[in-house]
């Protein structure tokens, strides 16, 4: 379960390699942009390998990442001494879905065009100086040619500010040592990382690569959607604009708010929030091994995001909105409310 950090620390490593070589062929211009991935799907020796390593990487990295992340909060990762690990961690969560998304339009698909007509749209509900960062982020005045140069460029940096603080993440792991399994501190004897537990991040790349791999040679766009195929049309919007499966929770937490600005904020609190786990934690055990109540909670919490991907994948109409207004309500409550809670409760049954 510790092994997910260093398989997304190779997801990095292949998406940062794939993109560079990718960004050799690709031209970022609303005529060109399209024509240029199809150029190097068909034409480029090896374009369609390095397009399918990089489409599924993305995917891929994701997947690690979220196991990442649950297993912190199955293990109370973000409890002190690792509080610090688990902060630089969530900001580098948050700069992995900036570069996703930007990543997202570059193919200027129609699900990539209306994905970045929406998404940046919705920054025009924060009051006075909405409008104003939507035309910055556009260039202009719509979704247009310098959009794109703009996300090409970002998308183009971003993975190294990622790697950048992957480095200060591992530096403050390795500052008070990895967690384990019992939750209990780091003056008991440890098991040397060689040979012992080196081998079993290689068994854990070994499944994570041969699935990876089967979807990139087997079934590699699986995880795209349909519409992407097309050519981005300003005049024509597609039936269902739905993001990429990894932002589908947060995609539902945004359309459960009746009203636009309150959805957009609870959105990005649904990751901010992430942030306040150090502060929550008010339980003296870190490991779920030894709370059976917050184990308990962790599975229909694991459940309820799951449903919210669910809920992001289908159309805003009952009964989904409603039952993605309930999940989005046990997401915070969940967070804010049953973490401290339980804790709690755990100092009054000891005492």
């Amino acid at each position: 379960m510790w092994g997910f950090g260093s398989s997304a620390g190779i997801f990095l490593g292949i998406q940062i390699v794939t993109g560079i070589l990718l960004a050799m062929h690709y031209t970022p211009h609303v005529d060109l942009a399209f024509n240029s991935v199809e150029h190097i799907m068909r034409d480029v020796n090896a374009g369609w390998l390095l397009r399918y390593l990089h489409a599924n990487g993305a995917s891929f990295f994701f997947l690690v990442v979220y196991l990442h992340i649950f297993r912190g909060f199955y293990y109370s990762s973000y409890a002190a001494p690792r509080s610090v690990a688990w902060l630089i961690g969530v900001v580098i969560f948050i700069a992995m879905m900036a570069t996703a998304f930007m990543g997202y339009v570059l193919p200027w698909g129609q699900m990539s065009f209306w994905a970045a007509t929406v998404i940046t749209n919705l920054f025009s509900a924060f009051p006075v100086v909405g409008q104003a960062i939507v035309e910055w982020l556009w260039g202009g005045f719509s979704v247009d040619n310098a959009t794109l140069n703009r996300f090409f460029s970002f998308h183009y940096l971003l993975p190294f500010v990622i790697a950048a603080l992957v480095i200060v993440h591992l530096a403050g792991l390795h500052a008070v040592g990895s967690g384990n399994p019992l939750g209990i501190g780091t003056s008991v004897d440890k098991i040397p990382f060689h040979p012992y537990f080196w081998a079993k991040d290689v068994v854990g790349w070994c499944a994570v690569g041969l699935t990876y791999f089967g979807y990139v040679f087997f079934a590699p766009n699986v995880l795209g959607h349909t519409d992407n195929y097309i050519e981005g049309n300003p005049m024509v919007t597609p039936p269902h604009i739905v993001p990429e499966w990894y932002f589908l929770p947060y995609y539902a937490i945004l359309r459960s708010i009746p009203h636009k600005l309150g959805g957009v904020i609870a959105m990005f609190a649904a990751l901010l929030v992430l942030l306040l786990l150090p502060f929550l934690h008010t339980s003296p055990f870190r490991s779920a091994a030894f709370r059976p109540f917050y184990r308990s909670t962790f599975w229909v919490f694991v459940m309820n995001w799951i449903i919210l991907g669910w809920i992001g994948g289908n159309a805003p109409e009952t009964p989904y909105v409603e039952i993605g207004q309930a999940s989005t309500f046990f997401y915070f409550f969940y967070v804010l409310a049953i973490i401290p809670a339980l804790g709690l409760f755990e100092v009054q049954c000891l005492r």
